[in-house]
């Protein structure tokens, strides 16, 4: 129980520093676009539904690489990235999905010092 406490307050803490730069509290999705603009490198007025969906793809991708799942294969011509499995995800439930991407996502933060 100390764990997901741990994890929960790292959570709140980062939402509340979201909140402070954009203004309102972002959901998952949010979260994962923002990564995903982030690793894509180039911020545009619009996106398409489809990119949209791309780039929380890139997102989990790039989060995932940090625990050896995915590696960057390549960036193609117009400068998506695109990624390579190297390994299964492990059997989980919905909650333990959840925490493990939000885990991931702490650690994406950290690492570029948000």
């Amino acid at each position: 129980m100390l764990i997901h406490d741990d994890l929960q307050q790292r959570w709140w803490q980062l939402e509340a520093r979201l909140v402070e730069r954009f203004g309102k509290k972002p959901d998952m999705e949010a979260i994962l676009f923002l990564i995903g603009i982030q690793e894509f490198g180039q911020i545009r007025e619009k996106f398409t539904k489809e990119q949209k969906q791309d780039l929380m793809h890139v997102a989990v991708c790039k989060l995932l690489t940090q625990s050896g799942y995915y590696e960057l294969e390549k960036m193609d011509e117009e400068g998506w990235p695109h990624f390579r499995q190297l390994k299964a995800m492990p059997e989980m439930s919905m909650t333990d999905q959840e925490n493990f991407l939000k885990d991931h996502i702490l650690l994406y933060f950290e690492s570029h010092d948000f």
